[in-house]
């Protein structure tokens, strides 16, 4: 019986090259932010996409600290930091998070929408909350979302 094959990229066969994207968020909702962030990381966006090899590009964002939040998630919306001891589960709102530390609150939701394995703990996000940052020399493609 013939049948189709699925392809199934193995880890010498992906190109080493990885594309750099920038992410301006600038009044987009952080869902929808963080939602096609998720989806470049993972390589959701190439042909040769396959779930256990690591087929993502990298993603710069700036100005995290203009990320618009929609409804009531400022201030319904929170984050949770345990430290291992009695007492201490830290709960901090994401209008508080995005005052002081708004790279945190995006690479936090970012990092809920990938998979729960290895290949989420790579290091392809980069967040900076001004419009400045360190990666002229990459030649990222600006990103529109």
């Amino acid at each position: 019986m013939q049948g189709y094959k699925t392809f199934m990229a193995k880890p010498k066969d992906i190109e080493r090259e990885r594309k750099w994207y920038l992410v301006d968020a600038t009044d987009v909702p952080l869902g929808r932010l963080a939602a096609r962030i998720s989806q470049i990381l993972m390589g959701k966006h190439k042909p040769n996409y396959t779930p256990h090899v690591d087929t993502g590009d990298f993603v710069i964002v700036v100005n995290a600290s203009n990320v618009k939040l929609t409804g009531r998630k400022a201030t319904q919306s929170v984050i949770y930091r345990y430290s291992g001891y009695k007492g201490g589960l830290k709960a901090v709102p994401y209008n508080v998070l995005l005052e002081k530390k708004p790279e945190r609150l995006i690479e936090v939701v970012v990092k809920g929408m990938l998979p729960r394995n290895r290949l989420r703990y790579e290091r392809k996000l980069k967040v900076y909350a001004g419009p400045d940052h360190p990666h002229e020399a990459q030649k990222p493609e600006v990103l529109d979302i």
